[in-house]
Parts: C-alpha cells; structure tokens; sequence
C-alpha cells in the first residue's frame, strides 16, 4: 500500500457543550509541513495536536483549519466583589462627612461602580477539549490518510504502466545490439571490398574493427542496471510504506543509465527507443514527487 501526500479530510463532532470542525487539505512536500489555522482558545493544545499528526502523516504540505463554537447557554457568569463595593461606601461616606454634603447612595449606583460586578468568562476545562479535539482530529487524519491511499493506489498502477513500457524498450534495444554489430560488419565488408576491387580481404583486420565498434556501442552493463532499476522499483511499490525518497533516488539513477544507452546509439531505433526510456523515466519522477 502506498500513499500520495495529496488528499483532503474533515470531520465534525459535538459533545453537547461544544462543537469542533476540522478540515485538512495536503499536497506534495520534500518534508513534514503542519500549518494550523484555529482560535487562540486552542492554542494551548498545538503541540499535542502537532505530536498526534505525526501518528498519521509523515511528508507532506498540511493546512489544517479548526471552527470551534461553543454552545453552552452561560458562556460568562457575574461576580460581586464585596470588599470592593465596601471600600466604596466607606470613601462616599467619608467625603460625605467632610465636605458636608448628601451621600445617600443606593444599591444599584454602587453596582455601577467599576469592578464591583465584573463579567468572567466560564473556566475552561481542559481535558474535556482535548479529548473532543483528539477525536475530531483523528477522524479527520483517518479520512485524509483514506484519501491518500486512494491516490496513492492509482499512482501505483500508473507507475507499473510506466515501468512495463520501459521494460519493453530496454529489452528491445538489448535483442537489437547484437543485429547492429552484424550489420555493421556486413557493411564494412562490402566497403572494403568496394574500395579494394579484391574478393579476398583479411579477416583478422574485418574481426579487430568490428571488436572495436561492438565495445563502442556496447550497452550490456546499462542495460542490466537499468532492468535492475526497474525490478527494484516494483518490488518498493509493491512493499508499500513511505517510499518517495528511495523512488525518487532510484529515477535518478535510471536517468543516468538511460543517458548513457542514448550516448552509445548508433542505430536510429536504439536511438528512439533510448529517448522513449528518458520520456518515461521523466514522467515517473513527476509521479513520485506525489508519494510519501
């Protein structure tokens, strides 16, 4: 099983006082790239929230957007400070005194007075959030992960399609080598003998120049690594987990044989076929960019 670092998730989930929203949305990335977007009243729990995604993502650019409303009926209470309200009538009273004049004052102008009654918001109780931020997360990396999974199973399938269709130009060009020497040692026969007017030509100089040109063009060991290449990397698909790197690692040096092939061609087909292998190989470097 393997997983592309592209997919969306969301889950939403109450406990009867609060209501959470999470969705997530992630694209390809050479790392782990967490960017939260959520009220200042959860920021308490980012590194929670940061530990608990690393259970569920490994590589990938992730935005993650949190909606949190809380629905309790009394979301502030009323609190009167005593001593304060105290402190109060005893100056009013006292300035009454002194400056002779009516200090009669009423429950309701006290009240009035700053910091008498005061607005304070509900407490809020940490453990009962996390374990409904916990919750909706999970959900929401589950179904983000399903989604990856999804991508990352037709990508699997496009790769082998990719790899298939190498496999064929490679054995191609292998089967064709030994045809090119030949014709070229035909070729080189009647030009000689063209040029010489001789029936009779020696056959150790034909046999040292044909030796010559067969390790000139000679593309065996590219062709083995290249078909090494190709085995590896349906055996890593086929493995499953995260293998975007090693992938990623093994185009790079499937390029590198298929350069060679296409430097040592001197045959039109091989040629084209070497040129097919670098088409593909570019294109499935592009898809391994999506897999974690």
């Amino acid at each position: 099983m393997i997983k592309s670092m592209t997919g969306f998730g969301r889950c939403e989930e109450s406990d009867g006082v609060r209501r959470l929203t999470v969705e997530m949305k992630a694209v390809n990335h050479r790392y782990l790239d967490i960017n939260l977007k959520m009220p200042k009243k959860l920021n308490i729990f980012e590194a929670a929230i940061r530990s608990l995604l690393k259970n569920y993502i490994q590589r990938g650019k992730v935005d993650i957007f949190f909606t949190y409303e809380d629905l309790s009926e009394n979301k502030v209470s009323l609190k009167y400070n005593s001593d304060v309200a105290a402190e109060y009538l005893k100056y009013i009273r006292q300035m009454s005194n002194e400056f002779e004049i009516n200090g009669e004052i009423n429950a309701v102008t006290l009240s009035r007075y700053p910091e008498v009654i005061v607005m304070e918001e509900q407490s809020l109780d940490e453990e009962e959030l996390w374990k409904l931020i916990e919750k909706t997360l999970t959900a929401a990396a589950k179904n983000l992960v399903e989604a990856r999974i999804v991508e990352g199973e037709n990508l699997k399938k496009d790769l082998n399609a990719k790899l298939d269709a190498m496999l064929k130009d490679v054995t191609y060009i292998e089967e064709r080598s030994p045809d090119i020497i030949a014709e070229y040692r035909k070729k080189l026969e009647e030009r000689v003998m063209e040029l010489l007017n001789d029936s009779t030509i020696e056959e150790s100089r034909i046999a040292a120049e044909v030796v010559l040109f067969a390790d000139k063009i000679c593309v065996d060991e590219e062709i083995v690594r290249l078909k090494s290449h190709i085995s590896n990397t349906k055996d890593t698909l086929n493995a499953g987990g995260n293998m975007g790197r090693k992938l990623d690692f093994i185009a790079q040096e499937m390029n590198r044989e298929a350069n060679t092939i296409l430097s040592k061609a001197n045959d039109l087909e091989v040629s084209n076929r070497a040129i097919n292998l670098k088409t593909e190989i570019e294109k499935i470097r592009e898809q391994i960019q999506n897999i974690e």
